[in-house]
C-alpha cells in the first residue's frame, strides 16, 4: 500500500491494486474480456492522479483529474456489467470504494476550479 500523506494519491493506488485482484478471479473464471476491460480503466484512474501531480498549469491539472473520473465512469460500467450478468464475481465493495473516489476527485475538481476564478 502506498502511503504519501495525499488521499487520492493513497487511494487510487489501493484501488487500482484492488481492481488487478478482481480481474485475476475474473480471468480465472475465463471473463477474459471484462477483466482486460476493467483492468485497464480500474487501474488508468490511478494513472492520471499521478499524473495529475506534476501538472504543467492548474488548467492541466484539472484536465487529468477530469481524465481519472472518466476513467472512473468507465470502471462503474464494466463492473455494473458483472454485478448484474449471470455467472459472474462480482465484490459489492469495489463499487462502494469507486464511488468514494469519484466524490473525492469531484471535490478536488470543484476545488481547484474555484480556487482558479479571480476574486
Amino acid at each position: 500500500m502506498l502511503n504519501t500523506g495525499n488521499i487520492i494519491l493513497d487511494k487510487s493506488f489501493s484501488y487500482a491494486l484492488d481492481i488487478i485482484k478482481y480481474t485475476e478471479i475474473l480471468e480465472e473464471n475465463k471473463k477474459f474480456v471484462i477483466a482486460n476491460q476493467l483492468k485497464k480503466s480500474g487501474t488508468s484512474i490511478g494513472a492520471n492522479v499521478h499524473e495529475a501531480q506534476n501538472a504543467e498549469s492548474r488548467a492541466d491539472f484539472i484536465h487529468k483529474i477530469k481524465i481519472a473520473a472518466k476513467e472512473a465512469e468507465e470502471t462503474e460500467y464494466w463492473l455494473l456489467l458483472c454485478k448484474y450478468s449471470d455467472n459472474y464475481p462480482f465484490q459489492e465493495e469495489l463499487i462502494n470504494k469507486l464511488q468514494d473516489l469519484k466524490r473525492l476527485m469531484n471535490s478536488i475538481i470543484n476545488s481547484a476550479k474555484s480556487n482558479a476564478q479571480p476574486h
